[in-house]
């Protein structure tokens, strides 16, 4: 199956953003006049975005503020928010996910969507970028789109080509895109003035010099944003570019939702500390503690009253939270009565485990933790007693180690987004043979130790590629699948390997886990 890869052009980002917060349309109130939004820096106001009226009076993105009121005395200004456009475009790759089973961030204004082998549920590639674009025009963004087979042609199109333009999997790329400037390369300024003063203004012109020549002049650097060779062979394929995909992360989320409503004070209380004693486990299982709790009262009358606590440090302490929180109740008017409460977490940190009561009761017994894992220790053996560590490896054999117990853990250098995991692992994979529809479809049947199993339901794949700095080159790719069968067991199953991948013969299938 061909990649085919949406570029999403946010060309306006944080003027559209603006906007939305004022509630104004394009050309209303304020956004009728000259705006531009700026960005203090040492040397001054400098201007980050503009407004039509405003680049049409002369201000432009880069400009120092000054300057630009020379030429337009009248121009308004509002603070810039790098931050919140970030986090704005963030959501916007969630909510991109519409049209693609992945979306990566394109700082500062673009979106990338993987939407391979999807475009047939919208009717084509041409009714997916329409349907896009009225989704976009829907919440008043300015948007510019494009299809390629890489996310650099895909990008060069939407910044520097045609409305909508798509670039067929039969097209040559490099003819087709030879009219761009070298700034559709995504280059460094610094890079870009030194290929315009070499007379390389375009994509085609790169191409009618020798690759060796090029070599030479941009041998030292390594950065893709500053060699126009690395940036030509990841517009044109010949090397892969890693995307990294914007994964929704829920915040934990308890609620209870009353069979009658509640007015008096003290039955609210008695709710709010069942809330927490939930909270508290649902952050125990995910390892993190809570540093802010939303509270919020649903009443009758269709009101919504919210009371929110920030910590000091993370904590999941049942009392705690409770205790806090039953200080912010004290001038809540229930009205009717309230009928749902609902107490949420947005914002957590990791947490670990301690088993505080050990050392507590060492005080009373004379018995601490290092004294139980010593005396077990020498009981057991010296390798009898460890502790599970996670390592930085998407693979599932690598993704945890053993250490001593009370050893501290190494910091990783990443934090890994995993999905459900079974609950157990085969210390060594078994191979097993399945029956599938379409060589990379879902399997249907598999037969492991003897006995044949129907697969019921499947889900994936989700696809873990080799660790290229570890592994050999021919190392094949992996695609997961979680499978039930007829009689309701479930088991985690992976394909090593692809068809055509020129890695190795007929893809093989193992079982690895099994699922609870």
């Amino acid at each position: 199956m061909p990649r085919r890869v949406l570029a999403i052009w946010c060309a306006r980002l944080a003027i559209d953003r603006w906007r939305l917060g004022e509630g104004l349309a394009p050309g209303e109130g304020a956004d009728a006049a000259p705006l531009a939004l700026i960005a203090e820096t040492a040397h001054g106001p400098r201007i980050a975005a503009a407004n039509a009226p405003g680049r049409a009076a002369g201000a432009a993105p880069g400009m120092m503020l000054a300057d630009a009121r020379t030429l337009c005395p009248t121009l308004a200004v509002a603070p810039a928010d790098p931050a919140g456009d970030l986090a704005f475009l963030e959501r916007l790759a969630i909510w991109a996910q519409r049209w693609g089973p992945g979306s990566a961030l394109d700082p500062p204004d673009g979106l990338i969507v993987d939407i391979s082998g999807v475009a047939h549920l919208f009717g084509g590639e041409r009714a997916l970028l329409a349907d896009a674009r009225a989704a976009f025009a829907r919440r008043r963004l300015t948007v510019r789109l494009a299809v390629a087979p890489t996310a650099g042609a895909a990008w060069a199109l939407a910044h520097h080509g045609p409305d909508d333009a798509i670039l067929r999997p039969r097209d040559d790329p490099a003819a087709r895109l030879a009219d761009l400037p070298v700034a559709a390369l995504r280059l460094d300024d610094a890079t870009i003035t030194v290929l315009r003063r070499l007379g390389l203004k375009r994509l085609g012109d790169l191409h009618g010099v020798a690759r060796a020549a090029l070599v030479r002049r941009f041998r030292d650097r390594r950065s893709p944003a500053a060699n126009p060779l690395i940036r030509m062979d990841q517009l044109l394929g010949r090397v892969p570019e890693p995307l990294l995909p914007v994964i929704a992360v829920e915040p934990p989320l308890v609620q209870r939702r009353l069979l009658e409503p509640i007015r008096h004070r003290d039955l609210l209380d008695r709710v709010v500390a069942d809330l927490a004693g939930d909270m508290a486990r649902r952050l125990e299982s995910r390892a993190l503690g809570a540093r802010r709790l939303e509270l919020g009262l649903w009443r009758v009358d269709g009101e919504v009253i919210v009371r929110v606590l920030e910590l000091a440090a993370p904590s999941r302490e049942a009392g705690h939270i409770a205790g806090l929180f039953g200080r912010k109740l004290d001038d809540v008017d229930a009205g009717f009565g309230i009928e749902l409460v609902r107490l949420r977490a947005p914002w957590t940190e990791p947490f670990a485990l301690a088993q505080g009561d050990f050392e507590a009761a060492a005080e009373t017994h004379g018995t601490s933790l290092a004294a139980c894992i010593d005396r077990l220790t020498v009981r057991l053996g010296a390798g009898a007693v460890r502790r599970p560590v996670p390592r930085a490896s998407h693979l599932p054999e690598r993704a945890q180690g053993w250490q001593g117990p009370l050893e501290p853990e190494k910091p990783l250098q990443d934090t890994f987004e995993f999905h459900d995991r079974p609950l157990k692992l085969l210390d060594r994979v078994e191979p097993i043979a399945v029956i599938y529809e379409t060589p990379d479809g879902l399997p249907r049947r598999f037969r492991w130790r003897g006995q044949v199993h129907e697969i019921t339901r499947a889900e994936g794949p989700e696809r873990i590629a080799p660790e290229w700095w570890r592994e050999r080159s021919s190392t094949r790719l992996r695609d997961y699948y979680r499978i039930e069968d007829g009689a309701g067991r479930r088991y985690w199953i992976y394909r090593l390997g692809l068809i055509g991948d020129g890695r190795g013969g007929v893809p093989g299938w193992f079982l690895q886990g099994i699922c609870g």
